[in-house]
């Protein structure tokens, strides 16, 4: 098959979907598609060899920020928005922003969903005819949106190139709901224009469940329109070696450097541990994406362990490569990313497992499906509480054989059930399902 992937970049961090949307993507090309993975809004900052690294950026952000703010900008000519979304301003402006939610953005969300109707769609009507030559000068089979903020697109790609349009869900109800008040608005029209999508597919039966729950769809409309394919690695990538025999038990955290994915409930959790020296030597490794503004909170972190009196007894790691993410994770004899907001997935979860390291997660989200369907850790409750954190971590790190038993049982399970061809053959095998509907309804039409 033929896809064009469409993915937000974020420009100056690690971003989990864009890490998994060009993990599919050269999945794709590896077996024998031909797959075109194209970046919105800034660069892509990945964690590994780009699957199209010679893609144009649409909907540049400087460009797109301009045409909603300003009304004369949505007349700028063609050579003026390609100044506007060249890599090295759209980065440089990323890292100094990286601006990814707030009230402030409610506006343009709204005008991204209302996609042909919008402040963007001059934007819009260059995507579509760039991406209908797109190969060899016609358009792909399919068309995949990588969020369901981008929902405001289908409507033109599938009425301009007569072809289906595809989607992911994973995090957009974190996202609306900081968009203050504007976010019932935004909730009702992303519930209309995600009508135009010929499929979702969700990551987790948890996240499709929450996803209809918000946009008021029944339980007939939720499985007529989306689907559960869960997501995938490369799992073959974390068969290396441990770096270095364990000096200490570690706990170990992968995720980006924010509130939300627990990193100070973990600390808080670690403190307490230290206090009750029931694991001599414990230690705690933090590896993950770190803007500016995340620097800002691990200090605060920092001082927190210091003045606690176990700071040399903790250590961060941003920003790591695919090749030391992986060194990282055989380091450690227990994991956790306790976030404390909905989360669709968690790709650390299942890499963690890949590595044979068990996890401790919260009962919450979408975890119980994973840990519970993969055997590779214990779930806490209350899912907020660091007491409860310290004592399921205290558990498995107390009989370290168990623990190691609980890894190997979780890699094994990740290998069965989560690998990345696993998933691409899954959304290889629903998108020819689509485009074979598509067709036949052609057929009858004509």
């Amino acid at each position: 098959m033929n896809i064009a992937l469409l993915t937000p970049g974020t420009g100056s961090y690690h971003c989990g979907v864009c890490m998994r949307d060009n993990s599919l993507a050269k999945e794709l090309i590896r077996a024998g598609h031909r797959a075109l993975l194209l970046p919105m809004y800034l660069p892509l900052t990945l964690d590994e060899e780009a699957a199209s690294p010679g893609a144009p950026i649409f909907f540049g952000g400087v460009s797109t920020y301009l045409r909603e703010k300003v009304p004369l900008f949505r007349r700028m000519p063609r050579w003026m928005d390609r100044l506007l979304s060249a890599r090295w301003l759209l980065k440089l402006l990323a890292g100094r922003a990286a601006k990814t939610g707030g009230p402030e953005l409610a506006e343009m969300t709204l005008s991204m969903l209302r996609g042909e109707a919008g402040n963007q769609a001059a934007e819009l009507r260059q995507l579509v005819a760039w991406i209908g030559g797109a190969f060899d000068g016609a358009p792909p089979d399919a068309v995949w949106l990588s969020t369901a903020l981008q929902a405001g697109l289908a409507r033109s790609l599938r009425e301009a190139l007569k072809i289906p349009v595809l989607g992911f869900l994973q995090g957009e109800d974190s996202f609306l709901d900081g968009l203050g008040d504007r976010g019932p608005e935004v909730w009702a029209l992303l519930s209309e224009r995600m009508r135009d999508v010929d499929a979702w597919v969700a990551p987790s039966r948890y996240f499709a469940e929450q996803m209809a729950g918000r946009l008021q769809w029944d339980r007939a409309e939720m499985e007529r329109r989306i689907r559960v394919i869960p997501n995938g690695i490369a799992v073959e990538d974390f068969d290396v070696e441990s770096p270095r025999p364990r000096e200490a038990p570690t706990i170990g955290f992968l995720a980006r450097f924010v509130p939300n994915k627990g990193l100070g409930l973990l600390v808080e959790a670690f403190i307490a541990l230290k206090k009750r020296n029931t694991i001599p030597g414990l230690r705690l490794r933090c590896a993950g994406s770190m803007t500016a503004t995340d620097a800002r909170y691990v200090d605060g972190l920092r001082r927190k362990l210091e003045m606690a009196g176990w700071a040399s007894d903790v250590e961060f790691v941003p920003n790591v490569s695919r090749e030391e993410k992986v060194r990282f994770l055989k380091t450690l004899d227990v994991f956790s990313v306790p976030a404390t907001t909905s989360e669709a997935f968690g790709l650390y979860v299942i890499e963690a497992l890949a590595a044979g390291v068990p996890v401790v997660q919260p009962k919450a989200w979408a975890f119980p499906e994973i840990v519970e369907g993969t055997g590779g850790g214990v779930l806490f409750l209350p899912a907020d509480s660091a007491d409860a954190l310290a004592d399921a971590l205290e558990n498995l790190l107390r009989v370290p054989a168990r623990a190691r038993a609980t890894g190997m049982s979780g890699r094994e399970a990740v290998r069965r059930s989560y690998s990345l061809r696993r998933m691409a053959a899954a959304f290889v095998e629903l998108s020819a399902t689509v485009v074979k509907k598509e067709s036949a309804g052609a057929l009858r039409e004509s």
